[in-house]
């Protein structure tokens, strides 16, 4: 039977220790294939649209697409530029499964992500959370990095003074300390997390404020001509990535400072197959500054899709999973 799965059901069918655990499975069997995303322009004339299709299997299991649309203008239709939609389908037969609603599913898995990676990159004693954004899926980050450190601490900062008080009295009542801030740079050298989730195409986060021990998360932009941090704060620090085909082929935070000279792509540290099996090392010591870059991979949509319908809101979709991937090259 097809089911379909509001954004509602995604978040309570999601919970965060699952879902990290999940992913960290997920990439430690898989690692990365070639990336394949398709692309077409679908706007009207003189109205840009794209369709973006973002597959990823499970042989003999699953498989699924998530469908995305990006129409720059909605804006002035009173609508969101980004639509998107999760199909999954029965590996075996190819039937429908499940319709599931994809920005909530976007904004869990990568809210998960992010802080699988802190469970390997940052440090096990951090309690201060500063949060760069408040958007959607900064709204989703504090509850999951809670899950793999001790955060007690949540620090706001947005360009909208007021969305980021709003946000910040939603994650009080998540039970953090949480407080909007104005001044990004002291915020910077507070917190022992620096999590970004932004579309900014300007350097928001300096390296010069970042102080030894501190772990820069970034997962919002997604293209290179998007970026969160400057050449100083990637220069100074051990950089690692979701997947090496899509940061080194999407990620502005990291193809600008090589464009400029001031770094190489052989100078990233490891991706998330290779600390969830251990092949590389995460954190060395407690005073080095580490970095993550994510664009998104489509391992992490089927990953989250398949634990949701195998969650009690769902059918029994199995135990056992190991996941093959076409990967997707953006977070959206």
């Amino acid at each position: 039977m097809l089911r379909f799965f509001s954004a509602a059901e995604v978040e309570a069918g999601l919970d965060y220790p699952r879902l990290i655990d999940v992913l960290s499975e997920a990439f430690r069997r898989d690692g990365e294939t070639m990336p394949v995303r398709q692309s077409y322009e679908v706007g009207a004339s003189g109205a840009p649209g794209h369709l973006l299709l973002m597959p990823a299997w499970q042989r003999g299991q699953a498989l699924g697409v998530k469908f995305v649309t990006v129409f720059p203008e909605n804006a002035s239709r009173g609508l969101g530029a980004v639509s998107s939609l999760y199909v999954l389908l029965d590996g075996t037969t190819g039937q429908p499964r499940a319709m599931i609603d994809g920005e909530a599913l976007t904004n869990r898995r990568t809210a998960a992500a992010s802080a699988l990676a802190s469970r390997h990159l940052s440090r096990e004693d951090a309690h201060t959370l500063l949060v760069v954004g408040t958007g959607r899926i900064a709204a989703c980050l504090p509850a999951a990095h809670r899950v793999v450190r001790p955060i007690k601490r949540v620090l706001v900062w947005g360009r909208n003074p007021e969305r980021a008080l709003t946000l910040a009295g939603v994650f009080s009542r998540q039970g953090f300390e949480a407080q909007a801030v104005a001044d990004l740079p002291e915020a910077v050298a507070q917190a022992d997390i620096v999590s970004c989730a932004t579309t900014s195409t300007q350097p928001l986060v300096m390296g010069q404020h970042l102080r030894t021990g501190t772990h820069l998360d970034l997962v919002g932009s997604f293209t290179p001509r998007m970026r969160e941090s400057d050449d100083e704060a990637v220069c100074r620090s051990r950089v690692f990535v979701d997947t090496y085909g899509g940061a080194l082929a999407e990620a502005g935070d990291l193809l600008q400072p090589m464009s400029a000279g001031r770094w190489q792509a052989h100078e990233v540290c490891g991706d998330l197959h290779e600390l969830t099996r251990g092949a590389r090392p995460g954190r060395i010591d407690k005073d080095e500054i580490t970095l993550f870059k994510s664009v998104g991979a489509a391992i992490e949509d089927l990953a989250a899709a398949s634990l949701l319908v195998g969650s009690p809101l769902g059918e029994s979709f199995g135990q056992h999973n190991t996941f093959g991937v076409s990967h997707n090259k953006t977070t959206i």
